[in-house]
C-alpha cells in the first residue's frame, strides 16, 4: 500500500510539472525579453537588432531589452546567452563573425551555433565588396590578379577580422594569386589603407565602402556571391567575372539557448518573420547595404551548418591560424 502510495505521488508530482510547464508556456512572456547583442551600440549588428526588435514589441505588445554585451568578437555575448536559462527570455542576436566562423577557427570554442543555440530566423545577409585604390591601373577582378601574379612584392589586403581574412584567403585560392593580409582595428582603417595605396584590396562590408565608392575614393571591382548589389550599380558579382566559388556572406539572427521549450520557440520565430517581413522594417535594413530575412528554423539551422564547413575548409586549404 506504501509503495502504491509513493507511485500515485510521484506521478501526480509529474502532472502537476507538466502541467505547470504547459501553463508558463501559454503565457509566455510574463516577463521582458532580453536581447542580447555581441557588439556595441551603432554598429551593424546592433542596429539590425533594434530595428527587428522595435517592430517585433510594437506587434506583440511584449517588452523587450537590448543587452550589449561587447568583447572578443561576439563570443562574450554568445557565451552568456549558452549558458542562460533555456525559456524565450534570452536570445541572441548573432552575427556570422561569433557564430559560424568562430566555429570554424577557434577549437577550444566553448559553444556551438547549432548544438547550444537553437536558430530560429535569419535577421539578414550581405555580401562582402573587392575595392582597390580608385586611380590604380586594376579596373576589374582579372586585371588584378595579373597585377597581383606579375607583382606579388606590391600584392597585400587590408583586413580587420577573421570573416574578411576568409574571403580574402579564399579568393586566393580560387584564383591562385598572391597576397599578404595586413591587419588593421577596423574595416573602416582597411578602407583607408587602400585609398592611401597601402594595401592593394581589401574586402569589406557594405556600409563602410559604399559611400567611398559613391565618393569615387575607392574603385569596387566585384560583389562577393552570385548577385549583384542593387546598393552598387554596375559592379558585376565574383560569378559574373568568372569566380563563383568566391561567395562569402555574412549573415545576422536570432538564436536562445538549447532546451527552449519548443512552443516558445514556434512562438518566438513566428513573431520574428511578422517583424523582419515588414515593409518599414525591410526598407530600413535594404538601406543597410543588407538582403533582409532569409531561412528560419531547421533551415537555417542547416545553413548555419553549411557555414561552418565552408569557412572551416578555407580555413584548412589556407593553413590559417587566428589567437582566440
Amino acid at each position: 500500500m506504501t509503495k502504491t502510495r509513493h507511485s500515485f505521488a510521484g506521478a501526480f508530482a509529474l502532472f502537476l510539472a507538466l502541467t505547470g510547464a504547459a501553463h508558463a508556456q501559454a503565457d509566455f512572456p510574463r516577463s521582458p525579453i532580453h536581447f542580447v547583442v555581441g557588439f556595441a551600440a551603432g554598429g551593424g549588428n546592433d542596429l539590425f537588432a533594434r530595428v527587428v526588435v522595435q517592430k517585433f514589441q510594437e506587434n506583440t505588445g511584449w517588452t523587450t531589452v537590448i543587452d550589449n554585451k561587447v568583447g572578443a568578437g561576439g563570443r562574450i555575448a554568445a557565451e552568456y546567452v549558452s549558458r542562460a536559462t533555456p525559456d524565450g527570455y534570452t536570445v541572441l542576436v548573432g552575427a556570422s563573425g561569433q557564430m559560424s566562423i568562430a566555429a570554424a577557427i577557434y577549437p577550444n570554442l566553448t559553444y556551438h551555433p547549432t548544438k547550444s543555440f537553437i536558430p530560429l530566423n535569419m535577421i539578414a545577409s550581405f555580401p562582402l565588396v573587392l575595392v582597390v585604390p580608385f586611380d590604380h591601373p586594376v579596373k576589374d577582378v582579372k586585371d588584378m590578379v595579373a597585377y597581383a601574379k606579375a607583382n606579388p612584392d606590391k600584392s597585400n589586403y587590408g583586413t580587420s577580422s577573421p570573416a574578411f581574412t576568409i574571403a580574402s584567403e579564399l579568393l586566393k585560392l580560387k584564383t591562385g594569386m598572391p597576397a599578404v593580409a595586413i591587419p588593421y582595428k577596423s574595416s573602416n582603417e582597411s578602407n583607408l589603407s587602400v585609398i592611401a595605396g597601402q594595401s592593394l584590396f581589401t574586402i569589406s562590408d557594405g556600409p563602410p565602402v559604399i559611400p567611398l565608392v559613391e565618393g569615387k575614393k575607392i574603385r569596387a571591382l566585384a560583389v562577393t556571391g552570385s548577385k549583384p548589389s542593387p546598393e552598387l550599380p554596375g559592379v558585376p558579382s565574383m560569378a559574373d567575372v568568372g569566380y563563383p566559388e568566391v561567395s562569402t556572406q555574412l549573415y545576422s539572427g536570432l538564436f536562445v539557448p538549447a532546451g527552449t521549450p519548443a512552443p516558445v520557440v514556434a512562438k518566438l520565430t513566428a513573431e520574428f518573420a511578422k517583424a523582419i517581413a515588414d515593409p518599414a522594417v525591410q526598407t530600413a535594413l535594404k538601406k543597410m547595404a543588407v538582403n533582409p530575412g532569409g531561412p528560419t528554423g531547421d533551415a537555417f539551422k542547416k545553413y548555419v551548418d553549411d557555414d561552418i564547413k565552408t569557412n572551416s575548409d578555407v580555413v584548412a586549404a589556407a593553413k590559417l591560424k587566428f589567437e582566440q
